[in-house]
C-alpha cells in the first residue's frame, strides 16, 4: 500500500502517464493520417497531370495523323473527345465500389 507522502507522486505520474497515452493515441494518429493523406492526394495529383499529358499527347498524335483540313481536326478532337469519354466509362466500370454495409441488426437487443 502506498505511503500517504507517495500520493501527490503517483499523482502525478498518473497525470503524467495519461497526457502522454493520449498524445499518443491522438496526435500520433492524426500525425499518421495526414502523412497518409499528403501522399494519397499527391499521387492522385500526379496521376492527373500524367492522364492529362497522356491526353494531349494522344490527341495531337490523332489529328496529325488525319490529312490536313480544318474538318478532318474537327473531327480528329471529336472522336478524341469521344475516346476519352469511353476511356472514362471503362474506368468508372473497373474501379472497385467500396462502401461500408451498415451495421447488422443481430448485436443489438
Amino acid at each position: 500500500m502506498a505511503e500517504l507522502q507517495d500520493i501527490p507522486r503517483l499523482l502525478n505520474e498518473f497525470g503524467t502517464m495519461a497526457k502522454d497515452y493520449m498524445v499518443q493515441e491522438t496526435v500520433g494518429a492524426a500525425r499518421k493520417l495526414g502523412r497518409f493523406t499528403g501522399f494519397s492526394v499527391g499521387a492522385g495529383l500526379l496521376w492527373a497531370f500524367a492522364v492529362l499529358l497522356l491526353s494531349v499527347a494522344g490527341l495531337r498524335a490523332l489529328v496529325d495523323a488525319l490529312p490536313d483540313s480544318p474538318y478532318w481536326e474537327a473531327l480528329g478532337y471529336f472522336l478524341f473527345a469521344l475516346l476519352l469519354i469511353v476511356f472514362m466509362a471503362i474506368i468508372a466500370r473497373v474501379v472497385p465500389n467500396h462502401r461500408i454495409p451498415p451495421p447488422s441488426e443481430e448485436g443489438s437487443p
